[in-house]
């Protein structure tokens, strides 16, 4: 008989109460509004996310990457580990709790990840970030978004902040050619591929896992790379 949850703590949030729930040593959920963001236990299609959206960087001198999203900081475990010493992660966490929670409790899935000195942790919205580094003239040599909503096929078009025409082109204006632009989705959504595919980039999709429900990740390359066709991939 599987054990019962206990809630580690709880906080209320625009979205519902935002809990993060144990059960055994390296048994963790998250939930907002009683429905579940992540688990520890299932956690491929974050780990592929990191790696992928950093493949390439691992000889690259100084890399610089944009993570969108800290969760558990399972993806932002897969970036570190791909990237060299000299190397600089900036993470957007809209939530301190979350922070904090990976400093503590969560620790444990990670090896203390955002205890890195490659890392700088901001507080907010990472397409406010975007905006700014835009305006500032910044580059990054990939941006990776592991967000609680990916992109479906309701976004707007044209003007949702993280997904619509607007953000990705956002997005594109601080990556150099053959920069990285990864997402993580719940589904495939043929708009959303078709959308970065206007803005320039070479797409591929993965389905990491192996049968059942299985996440995706869009990874999208300016100019010459490994994401060099319109492809699926599935991992056996």
């Amino acid at each position: 008989m599987a054990k019962p949850w206990k809630i580690i703590e709880s906080i209320t949030t625009d979205e519902g109460v935002l809990e993060l729930r144990q059960r055994d040593t390296r048994d963790f959920l998250i939930t907002v509004g009683g429905l579940v963001l992540m688990n520890s236990l299932a956690n491929r299609s974050e780990v592929v996310l990191g790696q992928l959206g950093c493949r390439g960087l691992e000889k690259r001198p100084a890399p610089r990457v944009l993570v969108g999203g800290l969760g558990m900081g399972c993806t932002l475990r897969a970036v570190l580990d791909s990237l060299p010493a000299d190397a600089e992660v900036v993470v957007a966490e809209l939530n301190p709790v979350v922070v904090q929670w990976c400093r503590g409790p969560l620790a444990v899935l990670t090896d203390g990840v955002v205890n890195d000195p490659r890392l700088r942790i901001k507080i907010g919205d990472v397409a406010e970030l975007v905006k700014q580094a835009g305006r500032k003239g910044e580059t990054y040599d990939a941006v990776i978004y592991d967000l609680y909503k990916g992109p479906h096929f309701r976004t707007d078009r044209q003007n949702d902040p993280l997904y619509g025409r607007h953000a990705i082109e956002r997005v594109r204006s601080l990556l150099p050619d053959g920069g990285t632009f990864a997402i993580w989705g719940e589904n495939p959504d043929e708009g959303f591929t078709q959308r970065l595919r206007a803005a320039g980039f070479t797409v591929t999709l993965e389905r990491p896992g192996r049968g059942g429900l299985r996440h995706v990740v869009f990874l999208a390359r300016l100019g010459k790379g490994p994401a060099s066709e319109l492809r699926t991939l599935n991992h056996r």
